[in-house]
């Protein structure tokens, strides 16, 4: 079987065969956007193509933009191994037709893939991706394999730069100094990030030395995701040698961004997306980046958008109107969060996905995202700049005092070898359902989506199917009111224990 066009593109192990990343599978996948551009776009149309420092990758790239430009398009490609958010941002900068990244984000290493841009340079939404898919299908009929030789395409260096250039004019300079603490995590961000801090003013940045320089075997991790506490091990330990203000985490193709912050009883640890996407909505609104218009009065549709994801936090739905913004909540995914309304202020889900800058990358981009928010802690104390509390901690127990303490648990359902996962939410649904869930309690199906969602007094749960794994995912909430007491929180502590007890045998 061949490998099938989903989400924004493909992404497979490498080997031999159709159903993985292989030359000939690329070429296919190539072909497929070429046929759907020459459907649509005049010939000599720009291709903007990428890569980050995969095995293969360097191989996947060159067959792309030799495709490509055998269809009559004319590529440009930076010509070295770069963050995800480069290949975006010249799709917008440069109004191209499309963009094609080859990456697979932070899968395992044995894994690639290629991610598609539409103009403008956010994902690809349906039905491009059903008709790429059926281009993909016919081009695998005709047997087309990847081309013998390269092709004549613009290698362009300033990619790199016009993307740094452009991330620095959209954020302030840093009102104060900060001590960094960065990991690439093997990947392709930790150069690029590190310009951008300098741009900010921020030169003291160190990286984890072992995990600074790109390689495709991620020696020093068992999985290259900071969003797995062992992946940010090393960056915490740096934090606390060098007594840094701020710990960041990028993913390999720097397309996401973890924060790690040291906690009121000293101890460094790192905060969950929602966490971090309550923070930075807040400071984006009320303290807006160079360029940015200021949430304040005016009609409903000239507020500030600011998008999250149905298994976000509901936090942002109470923060977001207090600062004069509008929220809107969507399905999972950039490609739908970068399309909920104008003007888009900032999005972000709870994987630790976050777009600041939208009018630069119009995606999820860790690098901005790590320069917005050392100008959130570096604006802390600075006269005029509205920075608000120094540290992590207060900012949180802040918003907890204003809008109520909010408690989650996300865990991954693993489902039995070949049980079928909709058949699985249908009986966890019947088994809640049928239960005594409490007042105000029920269950409904997700609008547009595979999943159901739980609905009780102070408590809400979402339980959705993994669009690359066989699991379920879970996401539970419980909240209290605004200025919680310890025993507010003891009692929504309970209330999550038992909710996710209850989703745990309604799974089982």
């Amino acid at each position: 079987m061949t490998l099938q066009f989903g989400t924004a593109g493909v992404r497979a192990p490498l080997g031999d065969g159709p159903g993985r990343m292989n030359p000939d599978t690329v070429a296919l996948v190539a072909t497929a956007v070429a046929r759907y551009l020459r459907d649509r776009e005049p010939p000599g149309s720009l291709v903007v193509v990428g890569g980050d420092a995969r095995h293969g990758s360097a191989r996947f790239v060159e067959v792309v933009c030799a495709v490509l430009a055998s269809h009559d398009l004319v590529v440009v490609t930076p010509g070295v191994p770069v963050p995800t958010p480069v290949v975006a941002a010249a799709v917008r900068a440069r109004d191209a037709a499309a963009g094609l990244v080859v990456t697979a984000s932070h899968n395992p290493a044995t894994d690639n893939g290629i991610k598609v841009y539409g103009r403008g340079g956010a994902q690809i939404v349906p039905p491009t991706d059903a008709e790429i898919e059926r281009h993909l299908v016919a081009a695998a009929h005709e047997g087309v394999t990847a081309p013998v030789g390269g092709a004549a395409v613009t290698t362009d260096p300033a990619l790199v730069d016009d993307y740094v250039a452009a991330v620095i004019r959209g954020l302030p300079t840093a009102g104060r100094p900060l001590r960094v603490a960065l990991t690439p995590v093997h990947g392709v961000g930790g150069e690029v990030c590190r310009r951008v801090l300098a741009g900010m003013g921020i030169d003291e940045v160190t990286l984890v030395p072992e995990q600074a320089e790109p390689d495709p075997d991620f020696p020093t991790v068992a999985s290259p995701n900071p969003e797995r506490p062992e992946t940010t091990g090393r960056l915490l330990a740096l934090a606390e040698r060098i007594d840094a203000d701020v710990a960041l985490a990028l993913d390999p193709d720097a397309d996401r961004c973890a924060m790690g912050a040291r906690g009121a009883d000293g101890r460094w640890r790192m905060l969950d997306g929602d966490d971090a996407g309550a923070l930075l909505a807040d400071h984006l609104l009320s303290t807006p980046l160079p360029g940015s218009a200021a949430a304040g009065p005016g009609s409903a549709a000239d507020a500030p958008v600011v998008a999250s994801t149905i298994v976000s936090s509901r936090l942002p739905s109470l923060l977001v109107p207090a600062r004069g913004g509008r929220h809107v909540e969507t399905l999972t995914g950039f490609k739908w969060l970068v399309r909920a309304g104008t003007p888009l202020r900032y999005a972000y889900e709870e994987a630790i996905g976050h777009c600041v800058l939208p009018e630069v990358v119009a995606d999820k981009d860790g690098i901005s995202t790590a320069g917005a928010w050392c100008a959130m802690l570096a604006a802390a104390g600075v006269p005029g700049s509205g920075g608000g509390p120094a540290s992590v901690p207060e900012r949180l127990d802040a918003l907890a005092a204003e809008f109520g303490a909010h408690l989650r648990r996300n865990v991954p359902r693993p489902l039995d070898g070949g049980v079928d996962p909709e058949r699985a939410l249908r009986r966890a649904a019947d088994r809640l359902g049928a239960g005594d869930m409490g007042e105000g309690g029920g269950v409904s199906w997700l609008d547009g989506t595979p999943g159901f969602r739980v609905d009780l007094d102070g408590a809400r749960a979402v339980v959705r199917p993994s669009g690359t794994e066989p699991l379920l995912k879970t996401y539970v909430e419980t909240w209290t009111g605004p200025a919680p007491t310890a025993d507010d929180r003891a009692d929504a502590r309970r209330r999550l224990d038992a909710l996710s007890g209850d989703l745990a045998a309604a799974l089982r």
